[in-house]
């Protein structure tokens, strides 16, 4: 994420209370009223979004794993290309060693 994107997130928030706020006293709460019921709206947003994000670094779930994911992918491709067949087939061999092994 740029710094850019988290200053528009940021301020996304502060106008959506604040409008929040408007659209509570707009259905007759008094300011007050309105203040609280924002403040929780807001609140069990944050918690929601809280839960996602703890759900999505728990399963690996995030950007950066993802991208280690397809480099590694993609070096080991591209390392199994650059074999030579002779080198394909002594790894294959060792593979079949093992398999026998276990």
């Amino acid at each position: 994420m740029r710094r850019i994107d988290a200053i528009v997130i940021v301020l996304g928030v502060f106008l959506s209370g604040g409008l929040g706020y408007i659209i509570f006293q707009q259905f007759g709460f008094d300011s007050q009223s309105a203040g609280i019921w924002t403040q929780a709206v807001l609140v069990v947003g944050l918690i929601g979004w809280l839960v996602t994000y703890l759900g999505r670094a728990v399963g690996n779930k995030m950007t950066y794993h993802e991208q280690r994911q397809q480099y590694e992918e993609a070096y080991f491709e591209k390392r199994l290309n650059e074999l030579t067949p002779e080198e394909l087939e002594k790894i294959q061999a060792e593979i079949e060693q093992e398999k026998k092994t276990k």
